[in-house]
Parts: structure tokens; sequence; C-alpha cells
């Protein structure tokens, strides 16, 4: 009896390092799922910057507020999903989330940037 005991307890342990490789992987999706919505926010006020200065004119505030807005939610969502990734990480090696380093990691820009410079006459 004592091999089946074995058995299954390294079945179990098994079963909790592929559950865990696939909770790890959907949070990896989550990560990118959300660089690609920060990248089209980011995209977004890059070409509402260049329509305005190609026309003479500086954004619109209103337009500058709302798209930067967006992009700092979704480069703090970025940093929320990333430290549940590297707790899942620590959790797993047996460490403290402040003991890991994401290789993975991009520094972000700073969330709230700097408005445009006034155009040149």
């Amino acid at each position: 009896m004592a091999v089946w005991s074995k058995l299954k307890e390294e079945l179990d342990r098994a079963g909790r390092a592929a559950q865990g490789a696939i909770d790890e992987g959907k949070v990896r999706l989550d990560v990118m799922r959300a660089r690609q919505l920060a990248d089209k926010a980011a995209q977004a006020l890059g070409y509402a910057l260049y329509r305005a200065r190609q026309q003479g004119e500086d954004i619109n505030p209103d337009t500058y507020a709302r798209l930067s807005s967006t992009l700092a939610a979704h480069e703090a969502e970025i940093t929320g999903i990333e430290r549940k990734l590297d707790e899942m990480r620590a959790s797993r090696k047996g460490e403290s989330p402040a003991d890991t380093t994401s290789d993975e990691t991009v520094e972000a820009p700073p969330a709230s940037p700097e408005p445009p410079p006034p155009p040149v006459v």
C-alpha cells in the first residue's frame, strides 16, 4: 500500500505543478493583452498629437487628458498584473515577491506625461 500512497502523492504534486503553470500562462496572456491596449492608447495619443501639429494647432486639452488617462490606466493595470505574476513565481519558488526580479518587466514611461510644448510660430 505504501507504493500506492507514494504514487498518489507524486501525481498530486505533478497536478499542482501543472495547474500552477497553466495559471501563470493565463496571467502572462493578461499582461500581453494589457500591453497591447496600452500600445493602442499610446498610438492614439501620438496620432492625435501628430494631427494637431500638422494643422498648426496644439492638441485639445480634453482629448489629451482623455487619451493620457487611458494610457495611464493601462500602465497601472500592467503593473498590477506583473506584480501578480511575480507573486505567483515567488510562491512557486518559495521566495518573497521582493526577492524576484522579472526579466520580462519593461520599465514603463511616467504615468502622467508632460503636456506637449506649444507650437513654434
